[in-house]
C-alpha cells in the first residue's frame, strides 16, 4: 500500500514538474532534496574526537597565606628603639677587640634566638674535643630537621669527614652537617650540647642558653654582649674556624656527585671587606643575624646584627657600619632603652668585653 501511495504521489510530482521549463524544475529539485535531508544536529560529545586534544582547566586552588611570625625582639617592642645609624636590626653592637671599646650600642643585654649562629659554639666544642678531622661521618635519619622542615642536600647515607662537615657547617650553614658533628662528639649529642653550655659559662656568657647544636630551635638564645664574647675567642683560638667559615666556596663529593656550596655571607666576597671570622643565622623567631670579625678604619672590630627585619637588611646594616666607621674617628651616640615594660633586658649600657681562655 505504502509503495502505491509513493508511486501516486512521484507520478504527481513528474506531471506538476512537466509545465515548468527547465531552470524552475532545477529550483523544485534542489528544494526538496533539501527537504528529504534531516537537519543535522550537533550534539555535545561525551568524549572528543579521536586525534583531537581538549584543553581542560583545572579549578582554581585558593591557598591561604599566613602572616610572616613576629620574631621575639618585634614581640619585645626593640624595633621601636631608634639609633642614630637608622639600623634595621633591633640589636647592634660593635666593639673594639683589642680596647673593648663599645662603637655602636642597640640594645646588646636583650636575650633573644640565634639561629644558627648556635654552629659557632658547636665548631667550638667539635675542635676542643680533638676528634680526627680526617675521621667518616654519615648523615643518618636523626639528622633530618624535624623541628622546622628545612632542606638539605646533604642526603641520608651521605659521608663526609669531619673536617668537611665542619666545613659546610660554618660557611653554608648546613643543619645536617652540624647536628651529624654533635652526634659524633665523644659522648654523642646530648654530651656536645652540655659542652657548648659549659663553654659559655666558662665564657663568662651568663645569658646564652643552647638545647641543640644547629640553631632551628628558638631556645637557643643568647645577648649581643655574649656572642662578641664568643667571636672574640673564636677568633684567637680558633685558626680553623677563621679559615672555613670565610671560605667563599668549596666542593664535596658526595658520591658520584660533586657538589658545590656556596658562603652565607656574600660580603665574604666584597673586597670592601677584610672579614677574619663571620656566621650568619635565620629562623622566624630570631630574624636575619649576622656576627662577625672584621678590620675596619684600621681596627679590628666585633660587629654582632641581631634580629634584623628585612632579607638583606642585615647586610644593609653591616655596610651603614663600615660607611660610618671610614668616616667617622668618634663613638656613635648609644641608642635610647625600648620604653615598654616587656623588654627590661633592652638597655644602653656594655660590661667591658674580656674573653676568658
Amino acid at each position: 500500500m505504502k509503495k502505491l501511495l509513493l508511486q501516486i504521489a512521484l507520478g504527481a510530482m513528474v506531471l506538476s514538474l512537466a509545465g515548468l521549463g527547465p531552470e524552475a524544475q532545477a529550483a523544485v529539485r534542489k528544494a526538496d532534496r533539501n527537504v528529504a535531508k534531516p537537519a543535522k544536529v550537533q550534539r555535545a560529545s561525551a568524549a572528543p574526537a579521536k586525534g583531537r586534544k581538549v584543553a581542560v582547566r583545572a579549578p582554581k586552588r585558593v591557598v591561604a597565606v599566613e602572616p610572616p611570625k613576629p620574631s621575639y625582639g618585634q614581640l619585645q617592642g626593640l624595633h621601636t628603639v631608634s639609633d642614630p645609624l637608622d639600623l634595621k636590626s633591633s640589636v647592634a653592637l660593635v666593639v673594639d677587640q683589642d680596647t673593648n671599646e663599645v662603637l655602636v650600642n642597640k640594645n646588646s643585654m636583650a636575650v633573644l634566638p640565634i639561629a644558627s649562629i648556635t654552629k659557632l659554639m658547636t665548631a667550638v666544642v667539635t675542635l676542643e674535643a680533638h676528634q680526627p678531622l680526617s675521621d667518616l661521618l654519615t648523615i643518618t635519619d636523626a639528622d633530618i630537621d624535624t623541628e622546622k622542615g628545612s632542606r638539605s642536600r646533604l642526603t641520608v647515607g651521605t659521608q663526609l669527614t669531619r673536617g668537611e662537615m665542619l666545613h659546610l657547617a660554618l660557611m653554608s650553614s648546613e643543619n645536617r652537617a652540624a647536628n651529624a658533628l654533635a652526634r659524633h662528639y665523644p659522648g654523642g649529642l646530648a654530651a656536645a650540647v652540655a659542652a657548648m653550655n659549659r663553654k659559655a659559662q666558662v665564657l663568662g656568657m651568663a645569658d646564652t642558653r643552647y638545647v641543640e647544636p644547629t640553631g632551628l630551635s628558638s631556645q637557643n638564645q643568647s645577648s649581643a654582649r655574649d656572642l662578641a664574647l664568643l667571636v672574640k675567642t673564636a677568633y684567637q683560638q680558633q685558626p680553623l674556624i677563621r679559615e672555613l667559615s670565610t671560605s667563599p666556596e668549596a666542593a664535596v663529593e658526595v658520591g658520584a656527585r660533586t657538589l658545590q656550596f656556596r658562603n652565607t655571607n656574600g660580603l665574604v666576597r666584597d673586597p670592601q671587606w677584610d672579614i677574619g671570622l663571620q656566621k650568619t643565622g635565620y629562623i622566624s623567631e630570631a630574624g636575619r643575624c649576622l656576627v662577625m670579625q672584621a678590620q675596619l678604619a684600621g681596627r679590628k672590630l666585633i660587629l654582632v646584627l641581631l634580629d634584623s627585619a628585612g632579607k638583606y637588611s642585615r647586610i644593609g646594616d653591616a655596610e651603614r657600619i663600615r660607611r660610618w666607621l671610614n668616616g667617622s674617628t668618634s663613638a656613635a651616640p648609644q641608642a635610647a632603652p625600648a620604653a615598654t615594660s616587656a623588654t627590661p633586658a633592652a638597655t644602653s649600657a656594655v660590661a667591658p668585653l674580656h674573653a676568658a681562655s
